[in-house]
């Protein structure tokens, strides 16, 4: 019989630069976190989904970091599922752990997302990325990316997913009039949120004449516009409504939705997957954009953020640098959008980044955000999409979460 998943518990690592830490002591913060939060001991969890991308590039971990890293906390025996999905990867592992909660199949579950990024061989870190795309046929993302694409001074500086973000803000300024004005905008907003984020990677505020004047990475972009490598780690205790009750946790936080859907070449004129991904959601659980009290989405770079409001429906196609003008998706405003700081501010570990959008979530609707704190937030958004196959992400997490009570 179906039953509604419940997040107990979350946990987060501050990200950034930890060179001196292993895969597993982050992950086990988090966890530990996670656990403690949700008042369940580590021998009480029935299945767990781990999540890691770069690990087997970065650190040479294979195959089994999920049993590796909670053998260390003294778990073992129960199924561990290892997950990678681009960088979806931690929000998929927590739609597989919610989908078996909801089926019936476990009443406890855990999910959590780990990473390093940083190595001292930055050549290590570019190859996470290059392998993001379809390996076989890489010509036709490096066609994708020299569309148009204007001279930079030094190409030593190229990263393929920057300028993979590049073209597509130059779609969306041919299509919509967008400005890099607006894109600044959207940095310097999030970098007011993210400066009220102790687990933020970045924290300093910024305007948005420093994000124009700062250096070039891939025209249009700018350095404080694009999303920085990081380590850390997110985690998710998932439980069941029957757990929850046994356990009176009234401060569980209910999954009114959670799906993941996959790259495909549409038609032209047809939806991409973040907006198919966002219709589905939709139709799943009865909930209109203007329902949402607040969002996370995926900003690996600024301009997305413009191009995630209107794939999502939080604005009509065309209307999102007005919408940003607008200061409805500041703190304060009619739908926040990452009031963590976003991938720009928070830092974005592949692996780990999706449990973060949840573990922001999961705080605000619970009310412990502090002077970031969205103000009586009841629903909440989370999208999470990665890897990239034709001309748009190969993978795509939704997820809307609903305050209890």
């Amino acid at each position: 019989m179906k039953q509604t998943a419940l997040i107990a518990g979350v946990g987060m690592t501050r990200f950034g630069k930890h060179l001196d830490r292993s895969l597993s002591s982050l992950a086990h913060e988090a966890i530990g976190q996670a656990l403690a939060d949700a008042g369940v001991e580590a021998s009480e969890l029935q299945a767990a989904w781990a999540g890691t991308a770069a690990a087997p590039v970065i650190t040479g971990q294979v195959c089994i970091a999920g049993q590796m890293i909670l053998r260390g906390l003294g778990v073992g025996r129960i199924p561990v599922v290892n997950v990678e999905n681009a960088c979806a990867t931690a929000s998929t592992a927590f739609q597989q752990a919610c989908t078996m909660v909801t089926l019936g199949v476990y009443d406890v579950a855990l999910a959590f997302g780990v990473e390093k990024l940083h190595h001292a061989d930055k050549a290590r870190t570019m190859q996470v990325f290059a392998g993001s795309i379809d390996t076989e046929h890489p010509e036709a993302a490096q066609a994708y990316v020299d569309a148009g694409r204007p001279a930079v001074s030094d190409e030593r500086q190229r990263s393929l997913f920057m300028d993979i973000y590049a073209r597509m803000t130059r779609d969306y300024v041919a299509r919509t009039g967008a400005t890099p004005r607006d894109f600044a905008a959207v940095s310097a907003k999030n970098s007011r949120h993210g400066a009220l984020n102790p687990l933020a990677q970045f924290r300093e505020e910024l305007t948005i004449e420093a994000v124009l004047a700062a250096p070039l990475v891939s025209p249009p972009l700018t350095l404080p516009m694009c999303s920085p490598i990081g380590d850390g780690a997110a985690a998710a205790v998932i439980v069941s409504e029957a757990f929850a009750r046994r356990r009176g946790l009234s401060q569980a936080v209910r999954v009114r939705s959670a799906l993941v859907a996959s790259g495909f070449d549409e038609a032209p004129g047809e939806a991409g997957v973040a907006e198919w991904a966002a219709a589905r959601t939709r139709e799943a659980s009865g909930v209109a954009p203007e329902d949402l009290d607040c969002v996370e989405l995926h900003d690996a770079t600024s301009p997305a953020e413009l191009i995630y409001y209107e794939a999502l429906g939080l604005c009509a196609p065309g209307q999102g640098a007005a919408l940003l003008a607008s200061g409805a998706t500041g703190l304060g405003g009619r739908v926040p959008v990452n009031p963590s700081g976003g991938l720009v501010r928070k830092g974005h570990p592949i692996g780990a980044t999706g449990l973060a959008q949840i573990f922001e979530l999961t705080e605000q609707l619970r009310g412990r955000c502090g002077a970031r704190q969205v103000e009586d937030a009841r629903l909440a958004l989370a999208e999470n999409g990665g890897g990239f196959l034709g001309h748009d992400a190969a993978a795509v997490a939704m997820t809307l979460l609903e305050r209890q009570g």
